[in-house]
């Protein structure tokens, strides 16, 4: 019986000390920035929506702006001084993987608040053509690069102009893609969300 109660006094404090160290589970720690992503238009994401791009200070200073859209990007901070590029840029790359995927699955409802109307219309109809003639999408294998090229503010609308160098690859074949993908958003909205507002090829 002794030895009983002194290995369950022995259990009893290891549960303890397991429990101080670890802690309750309570979610996520206060603050944590959330994984930046491609997220619907503004006004139409509940508060905590996972999937969006959002920009967030890095830290206390003014950013530093160089590069050919230097001049963009401080219009923007100064309309939204929670614009960041580095975060920015950190979104943009998920963006782009999420929406590549889902134009390769045919995931229209994972599209469709994440393209403005234009952009939708046209991959939705790719998507047709694709599956009309039963060809094998091209999918993400690496993205190379992702560089902010443009920006601008016009009146409320905040534009940034993003390259992308990616390896794509049908299962058969593989080509390196060069775009220019154009995200857009209100800055005077308290959602944080940008949407894809144009695609082009790169020269």
């Amino acid at each position: 019986m002794i030895e009983v109660l002194i290995l369950a006094a022995i259990a009893l404090f290891v549960l303890s000390r397991l429990y101080v160290a670890l802690g309750r589970d309570d979610g996520p720690p206060e603050g944590r920035p959330r994984v930046p992503q491609p997220g619907p238009a503004p006004d139409q994401s509940e508060p905590g929506d996972p999937t969006s791009i959002e920009t967030f200070q890095q830290d206390t200073q003014e950013p530093h702006f160089t590069g050919p859209a230097a001049g963009g990007l401080e219009d923007i901070y100064r309309a939204d001084n929670g614009f960041e590029p580095r975060g920015f840029v950190q979104g943009a790359r998920a963006a782009y993987e999420l929406i590549v995927e889902a134009f390769a699955n045919g995931e229209r409802d994972v599209l469709r608040p994440l393209l403005d109307d234009d952009v939708y219309e046209a991959w939705d109809a790719a998507i047709d053509a694709r599956e009309n003639a039963q060809t094998e999408p091209w999918r993400l294998l690496r993205l190379k690069k992702a560089d902010i090229e443009d920006a601008n503010l016009n009146d409320s609308m905040a534009r940034v102009t993003v390259l992308y160098e990616a390896d794509l690859g049908d299962g058969e074949k593989t080509r390196t893609s060069k775009e220019l993908w154009t995200f857009m958003r209100d800055v005077t909205s308290e959602n944080p969300n940008w949407i894809l507002d144009d695609v082009n090829t790169a020269g």
